[in-house]
């Protein structure tokens, strides 16, 4: 098995109300990545292979790190949380979040109801979710040399619930947690993959930079 590097994308569209509107990066979004991606080249950081969702903010970040020659796979694509969000608005009346943390709470509890099945004709399941997510890491870890993936906060945190057992309430801290452009590893210890690096911004370290560490 190999090491996988996961990385969030940068900054999107924080203020949309639903997933299109939120599937672009901002101006500091790129920058971010671009500062990873300066960060990998003096760090002496290659990869043999380059992965991303096919998602726009994903391909997006993966230019702007510095990687033109990248493996699309819509198995790492972001859990479709504004139509959850929206879902758990119309049947329950739980209303969308307007902050960080109204978003704290929000979370846990969409979470939790989708895992139970109580959320109605969600595009898919959280056993789907979970499954993809576990399919393609393994699939990737499979293959030759280092890996780098870039995807999204959620991915992620299922990513680190599968690998590590995490319970649903852990897994949401963890996807809350989460910043953009930051560094996550995956390394195979035995059989399975374990977590060796979480949530790492060594790109944003710079104090002049830390406005620039953001979680949406």
């Amino acid at each position: 098995m190999s090491q996988l590097t996961l990385v969030r994308h940068g900054q999107a569209n924080n203020s949309a109300q639903d997933e299109h509107g939120y599937d672009a990066l901002s101006d500091l979004g790129h920058q971010q990545a671009r500062w990873l991606g300066s960060y990998f080249d003096v760090a002496g950081e290659r990869f043999d292979r380059v992965y991303s969702g096919t998602m726009r903010r994903h391909r997006e970040t993966a230019r702007s790190i510095g990687h033109t020659d990248v493996i699309e796979d819509a198995r790492l694509n972001e859990v479709a949380y504004f139509d959850l969000a929206q879902k758990m608005h119309d049947q329950f009346g739980i209303k969308h979040p307007t902050g960080r943390e109204e978003f704290i709470e929000h979370l846990p509890l969409v979470f939790t109801a989708w895992r139970d099945g109580q959320i109605e004709d969600t595009a898919e399941t959280f056993q789907n979710f979970e499954d993809r997510v576990d399919d393609v890491l393994h699939d990737i870890a499979a293959g030759e040399g280092r890996a780098l993936v870039v995807t999204s906060g959620g991915f992620i945190s299922m990513g680190i619930r599968v690998s590590m057992g995490l319970e649903i309430g852990s897994m949401a801290r963890m996807a809350l947690a989460i910043m953009n452009t930051s560094v996550h590893q995956l390394h195979p210890i035995g059989t399975a993959l374990s977590l060796t690096q979480f949530n790492a911004v060594p790109h944003l370290a710079d104090p002049a930079r830390a406005e620039a560490r953001t979680f949406v």
